[in-house]
């Protein structure tokens, strides 16, 4: 993989942990020679993620909407920020720039970015590996839901195999790194019992 893309909070969390493994993804992803792609904000776990990649000699891609730039939450210091009109335009660049998608702690636009590239690898959009790190169990009850919706008919249990889970980077960079994805079928057929 040639770059990842991150989706993270734009706040720190009530756990220095949390900003710790953002550090620790950005820094490692720059000693791997893989670039970072991520939202453009210089604030919360975004901004750790890219500054821990910066400054262990990474390249960083932030994409940010027009709207989120005139907040002053733009990061300037950054190899590369592309400045679009939407954040459906920020989501689309981003999965077209990235190799890969890594998500970590963070709020209602975290899940949303997750999810949306989860259902994309689901309708066979792409074949990139996501991976979700699971810090502090942070992500437990989110896992335990997709399970929920397996046993109550709502998911394919090969659907599930889309989302690689790790507790920490190192094991989550060697899962996606071996990442073979299911075979899923592009079409939703109602599969009603007699």
């Amino acid at each position: 993989m040639r770059r990842i893309c991150v989706f993270c909070g734009s706040r720190m969390g009530g756990r220095p942990v949390y900003r710790e493994v953002a550090e620790t993804l950005g820094q490692t992803l720059a000693e791997k020679g893989v670039e970072l792609v991520y939202g453009g904000g210089n604030v919360g776990l975004m901004g750790a993620v890219a500054d821990a990649c910066l400054a262990a000699g990474g390249k960083v891609v932030g994409v940010i909407p027009r709207a989120l730039l005139d907040w002053e939450v733009g990061h300037e210091g950054l190899t590369r920020l592309e400045v679009v009109d939407s954040m459906h335009t920020r989501k689309a660049r981003m999965a077209e720039l990235a190799d890969g998608f890594i998500a970590l702690p963070g709020g209602l636009g975290t899940f949303e970015e997750l999810f949306e590239i989860l259902t994309w690898a689901q309708l066979g959009f792409h074949a990139k590996p996501v991976g979700l790190l699971n810090v502090e169990s942070y992500y437990s009850p989110l896992i335990q839901m997709l399970d929920r919706g397996i046993g109550e008919g709502f998911m394919k249990a090969e659907n599930r195999g889309l989302l690689q889970i790790e507790d920490n980077v190192a094991a989550l960079l060697r899962a996606m790194g071996q990442h073979h994805p299911p075979a899923v079928g592009k079409r939703i057929r109602d599969e009603k019992q007699l």
